[in-house]
């Protein structure tokens, strides 16, 4: 790769505004001469990330990072050093010259190349002869030619080499084509285009560039409905969102995020006028997306699917959000209709009303669980049991005392008897778990075991027939997910396509573990029966217990019901 002269870096470093770069990423308010910010770079909650624009430099004082301009984008977005300098001066205007000599080429700049390609074919396609159907589309749903340039929706052509004469009239390798996900190989040799005849959304990072697409069916039987851009060099589905660089500055400047699930979900608030939301890209929210938001604002505004699905998936983000110390609520949508379907159905003021006048999430979860009905002890108990996990994930004390406050006056429940099953999930007491820190899996005996099971049926297929209600056992949702899909049989390899977060965390590490003494099928066989046996036994005691403590709570309150009879039987006697 040639290098870039000295003097053209020094132009570089003299034009940037450090203050605009790392602000992307960090919500910076100013201090004195300087601004200060929570760091991007470690977990904590008291900013102690400085900036200075007079000396163009960073510093935290908690973690101890530091440098410039270049070196920030070096650290937050694992640039080497020349693909900062390059693309740091293509935003100040500065031309490189470079000269002859240098290091290894890097593959970050020729995959965005490759993407910016993409979408200029993309764009040309939906406004050409090609794209009548899509536009057809996009205007049944209420998305004219105005709004798919603003937001640059395009179209993949129907054909399986558009993106691959593009990418050669461009001079840009085939493989890295693949390599950012537009193409995949084929058998026999050569390539075809991943994305075709899909509505097409481009993925931007904080800087606007190009890092993968989300395409959008619009075929009768094409599937799946939403086809993502793989991971690549520059897309990591676990951090990207789709709207990032619209919503930047509106997030700082309403101090709230709202969060949406799909492409076309993000369209519809951006058409009504809120402009401060963004959508995941084909997963749901991660501990990084949450850093990310926490950065900028700890307000949230959950806008999900009004079916049980949706809902479901508010439940899921609440795991990921609490724990950061966000404030997060929940606009409710009609059964049945998403974000889209209000604004065309009721109109803008309607869709706006609803994400202002949102209530806490928290909230939202206690009216859900109390409408299964608190009208018996067990009822009572299986209300409070689906909040107090979420109740101990919130680290402020004063919210988690009022949330429990409400709780308890939701399913008449003492107060006490709440805390002291928060404080049991978040020490672990009585339940031989570990004490964990916020947004740490937890990890019991039950958990050992099932694990293992996993292990043996990933490396043994042949043995899932003497598992068959493995599922039944899972002790946490995630383990479950994982367990479903280990069922169908399929390969590590066909699995890590499959499932995302963490669910795909657990199957990567049992993968890279493997089974040690128990590679051979017999020995293997003997181990998932003895896990089977400890799993049915720890299942059949923790239903035992649950009954054990509905009974009791049932027997008092027959003993109270009983002595209230008769000290009013003793009463009447007196008269």
């Amino acid at each position: 790769m040639a290098r870039i002269p000295e003097d053209t870096i020094q132009q570089v470093r003299d034009r940037v505004d450090i203050v605009d770069v790392v602000g992307r990423v960090v919500s910076l308010k100013k201090a004195g001469r300087n601004f200060k910010g929570l760091c991007p770079f470690h977990e904590e909650k008291t900013p102690s990330f400085n900036v200075s624009p007079d000396r163009g430099s960073y510093h935290c004082f908690g973690c101890g990072e530091g440098g410039n301009a270049f070196g920030f984008l070096m650290k937050h977005e694992g640039l080497a050093f020349p693909e900062a300098v390059r693309s740091l001066a293509v935003e100040v205007g500065v031309e490189i010259k470079e000269e002859a000599g240098g290091g290894a080429p890097s593959v970050t700049e020729p995959v965005l190349a490759a993407n910016l390609a993409a979408q200029a074919l993309y764009r040309r396609a939906l406004m050409g002869e090609d794209g009548a159907v899509a536009r057809a589309y996009l205007a049944k749903r209420g998305l004219d030619a105005e709004i798919a340039e603003r937001f640059g929706i395009g179209y993949a052509p129907d054909r399986w080499d558009a993106v691959v004469t593009v990418l050669q009239h461009e001079d840009i390798p085939a493989e890295i084509g693949e390599a950012a996900g537009l193409l995949k190989a084929r058998e026999r040799g050569g390539h075809y285009d991943m994305l075709r005849g899909r509505i097409s959304f481009p993925i931007q990072d904080t800087r606007g560039r190009v890092i993968g697409f989300g395409g959008r069916a619009i075929g009768k039987d094409q599937e799946p409905k939403y086809l993502n851009s793989p991971e690549s060099p520059v897309f990591h589905k676990r951090r990207a969102f789709y709207g990032f660089p619209f919503a930047l500055d509106p997030i700082r400047k309403k101090d709230r995020v709202v969060v949406v699930e799909g492409y076309f979900d993000w369209v519809a608030l951006a058409r009504a006028g809120v402009e401060e939301a963004v959508a995941t890209c084909g997963t749901a929210l991660t501990e990084q997306h949450t850093r990310d938001l926490r950065r900028r604002t700890r307000n949230v505004v959950l806008l999900f699917d009004g079916d049980d699905a949706g809902q479901r998936a508010m439940l899921r983000a609440l795991e990921t959000l609490l724990p950061q110390g966000l404030r997060v609520s929940a606009a409710g949508l009609p059964a049945g209709q998403d974000p889209d379907d209000l604004l065309q159905n009721e109109g803008a003021e309607a869709l706006v009303k609803r994400i202002d006048e949102a209530p806490p999430a928290l909230n939202v979860a206690i009216a859900r669980a109390v409408a299964e009905g608190v009208s018996t002890p067990w009822e009572r108990a299986d209300a409070a049991e689906a909040v107090v996990p979420l109740l101990a994930l919130v680290p402020d004390p004063v919210e988690r005392a009022e949330f429990t406050r409400q709780l308890a006056m939701a399913t008449g429940v003492e107060p006490r008897e709440i805390e002291a099953a928060t404080r049991k999930l978040q020490t672990g007491e009585g339940t031989g778990e570990v004490v964990l820190q916020a947004g740490q899996r937890v990890r019991g005996p039950e958990h050992r075991h099932f694990e293992l099971a996993l292990q043996v049926l990933l490396n043994h297929p042949g043995l899932l027939a003497q598992a068959e209600d493995l599922v039944e056992c899972a002790p946490d949702p995630a383990l479950g997910e994982l367990a479903r899909e280990i069922a169908s049989g399929a390969s590590v390899d066909v699995l890590l396509d499959r499932v995302e977060g963490e669910p795909k965390q657990i199957l990567s590490k049992l993968a890279a573990e493997g089974l040690g003494d128990l590679e051979g099928e017999a020995l293997a066989a003997r181990a998932l029966a003895d896990a089977l046996s400890r799993l049915h036994a720890l299942r059949e005691k923790r239903e035992r217990e649950q009954l054990n403590r509905r009974l009791a709570d049932d027997a008092t309150l027959l003993a109270e019901k009983n002595a209230e009879l008769l000290n009013r039987r003793q009463r009447q006697s007196a008269v």
